[in-house]
């Protein structure tokens, strides 16, 4: 009886459908072959080259979230899942993906929180404006337990992928618009994050299309010039924060100078100061409250 013939080896299924992905447009071809294939396989991707010969049914399996892939579907939404900090969130259609950007002003706020409590503020409340996934108020409540975290969400569908993500972790996350939320906290607050909209409508064409066809139309675009919710964030985190409290609200690259002046202009904020981000492009902006 003849024997079977060898199937393709891993390293020759990673290398072919790089090649796809890259043909594809995906920028990131060799991590997102590498974070399916895990995925499908059911192992840790560090060790994918130690597997054996990929089944047929696997492979079939692969070939599928390829195909979604080369189309531009987000690689998390095929994951069901994104890394943040040291969280792992449940993510899908309808809930803004938080990307690795925004865990430099997460990890701001838990540092501020930290010499809050350093400073004898054992308790210091924290909130996330625009939580979305609710990425940065898990981070926090991970790496900060002993801070007090309030976070706010407007769309259904993205709060219904917050309240997955925080069961358990003590956020008190709340449904409603930015802009009254936790009236409740007024001059009690120590620290504002948040991660707007940001995106000019004018802009479209130049936003990836993994994020102009897949992430929520509320948490992208804010008015002609972007800065929109950046506004109401400001009047918001002004009216939460006690006096000294400090916020970090994220921006677009091109926003490094608009944003600071945006607080600035106000004559309400001191230390004003923008922070850039590991690709040393403006990422977000920070300032202690007068």
């Amino acid at each position: 009886m003849r024997a079977r013939d060898p199937g393709p080896s891993i390293r020759t299924v990673l290398t072919d459908a790089t090649a796809r992905l890259a043909d594809a447009g995906v920028s990131s071809p060799v991590s997102d072959a590498q974070w399916l294939l895990a995925h499908v396989l059911q192992v840790p991707r560090s060790e994918l080259l130690l597997q054996g010969e990929p089944a047929a049914d696997a492979l079939t399996a692969y070939d599928r979230l390829l195909a979604r892939r080369c189309v531009r579907e987000p690689l998390q939404h095929l994951l069901g899942t994104a890394a943040f900090r040291h969280v792992e969130l449940d993510v899908g259609p309808g809930v803004f993906i938080p990307r690795p950007e925004t865990e430099l002003l997460a990890g701001w706020g838990i540092d501020r929180l930290g010499e809050l409590r350093a400073g004898g503020v054992m308790h210091p409340v924290v909130v996330d404006l625009c939580t979305g996934s609710g990425a940065i108020a898990a981070a926090v409540a991970d790496e900060a337990a002993y801070a007090q975290v309030h976070a706010v969400e407007l769309s259904e569908q993205a709060l219904a992928y917050a309240e997955r993500n925080l069961t358990g972790t003590g956020v008190d996350l709340r449904a409603g618009d930015v802009a009254d939320a936790f009236g409740d906290l007024d001059g009690t607050v120590h620290v504002v994050l948040a991660n707007p909209p940001y995106i000019p409508v004018g802009a479209y064409e130049s936003v990836a299309a993994e994020v102009r066809e897949h992430d929520p139309v509320m948490a992208l675009w804010s008015g002609t010039d972007g800065l929109d919710i950046v506004r109401v964030v400001e009047q918001v985190a002004h009216r939460l924060l006690l006096p000294g409290g400090v916020v970090g609200c994220e921006h677009a690259d091109a926003q490094g100078e608009t944003v600071p002046q945006l607080f600035a202009a106000t004559h309400r904020w001191t230390a004003i100061h923008d922070h850039r981000d590991l690709a040393d492009r403006p990422r977000f902006t920070t300032a202690h409250r007068c």
